[in-house]
């Protein structure tokens, strides 16, 4: 078995007391933000039907582009990727789930882009 690192479990316990509040539904869906060393990832989640509506990451993949910059700017990147992808889905509020991490740094900047792009939360 892996050693978990001594950041992640405290970081676990902190989602789960924050999931119990927040809930995402077909009117407002959540908007969840996975950060790694790496990348960061942004997914919208309609808890209800436990469907993932949207995703967007700094990854490259068959149908997204490379994200260039500093992991700060790709983050804001990503939140305007996410903002523009529930625009085409058609939906305009979501709740923000921090996922555990501060409100801080490329967290908050993901949800600024996405703030930018026209999300409303």
């Amino acid at each position: 078995m892996l050693k978990r690192r001594k950041y992640e479990e405290p970081r676990k316990i902190r989602h789960r007391s924050i999931r119990k509040r927040v809930s995402g539904t077909a009117d407002r869906p959540r908007l969840v933000v996975f950060r790694s060393l790496k990348h960061i990832y942004a997914q919208v989640i309609d808890d209800t039907d436990h469907k993932v509506l949207v995703s967007a990451s700094d990854l490259v993949t068959k149908t997204q582009t490379k994200l260039d910059g500093k992991k700060s700017e790709r983050a804001k990147q990503v939140g305007l990727k996410i903002a523009q992808l529930c625009a085409e889905k058609n939906i305009k509020k979501v709740v923000f789930d921090r996922g555990g991490y501060l409100y801080h740094g490329r967290v908050s900047l993901v949800a600024e882009g996405a703030r930018e792009g026209g999300l409303d939360f």
